[in-house]
């Protein structure tokens, strides 16, 4: 009879059991592996992150403001079409302007009406700068209180030809000197008017294209003060009347001098043989 080893056999059948047990379980690990694939292949996609925008800026608030469509020159009048409206920030508006909240038809109501200054195409309309007028436009571009006086002058005497509308001139005499001066020049020059404007001219209130607008013996409009228009019609008895160009910074920066009652020097005159003698006021 054959002795059996027990406990050797008992090891055999537990390592068998063990080598199933392990293999159970790898199948079964891959199963669940095999379940969590397909589920995970099955499930949607997660949807794109959104773009967090920052707060959009705040809307300016804007006011319509009645603006020159074209060029205006000065002394023309307002056509149909002239004037439109265009959009402006509301914050730092002039309220010299006119906007289409106050005042909704004025593009209309502000035909007719003639341009005391010129405007640009696109600039803001300032009602101050026009005004009602059925007579000719000298009187409307006329600064209130002033006169116009017109005078004949050369363009040799007169920057060359170069003295435009709206410039600024000095106006300066050149009279035969008195017989008692002792320079021995027989001439003498004074300077009796300074930053004066000119209106126009011949009739010319426009400076053009920027061209050279006189010829030789012309008439140049002046801008004056009664006590100046004065003066001007007592130098034109007296001599020859030049003007001088200021330059644009310079009559900006300096104010219009206003004439006082001090005279400019005298010239004694002898006419039908009566002597008199004429004062020059500045």
């Amino acid at each position: 009879m054959d002795i059996v080893d027990v406990p050797s056999c008992f090891r055999v059948r537990v390592m068998k059991v063990t080598r199933l047990l392990v293999l159970a379980i790898a199948l079964g690990a891959g199963i669940v592996a095999a379940m969590l694939a397909v589920k995970m292949s099955n499930r949607e996609p997660e949807p794109a992150p959104v773009a967090v925008m920052p707060d959009a800026a705040p809307r300016l608030d804007t006011i319509d403001v009645l603006v020159a469509s074209k060029d205006i020159p000065l002394g023309s009048r307002i056509a149909a079409g002239d004037l439109s409206w265009q959009s402006f920030p509301k914050t730092g508006i002039a309220e010299v302007y006119v906007n289409r909240t106050a005042r909704p038809n004025a593009a209309e109501e502000l035909v007719g009406m003639v341009a005391r200054s010129p405007f640009l195409s696109g600039e803001p309309v300032r009602e101050q700068r026009l005004i009602k007028a059925d007579r000719g436009f000298m009187s409307v571009i006329l600064t209130p209180g002033m006169r116009a006086s017109a005078v004949e002058v050369k363009a040799a005497s007169t920057a060359g030809g170069f003295i435009l509308p709206n410039d600024h001139v000095d106006v300066i005499l050149t009279r035969a000197a008195p017989k008692a001066g002792s320079s021995g020049d027989p001439y003498v020059s004074e300077t009796i008017l300074t930053n004066v404007r000119v209106l126009a001219i011949d009739q010319q209130i426009n400076d053009g294209k920027g061209e050279a607008a006189m010829l030789a013996k012309d008439t140049v409009t002046l801008e004056l003060s009664p006590r100046q228009a004065e003066a001007m019609a007592q130098s034109t008895q007296l001599g020859v009347i030049s003007l001088a160009l200021r330059a644009l910074r310079d009559r900006e920066g300096a104010p219009i001098e206003e004439e006082t009652e001090a005279t400019g020097g005298s010239v004694k005159m002898v006419r039908f043989g009566v002597q008199s003698t004429v004062s020059i006021r500045r």
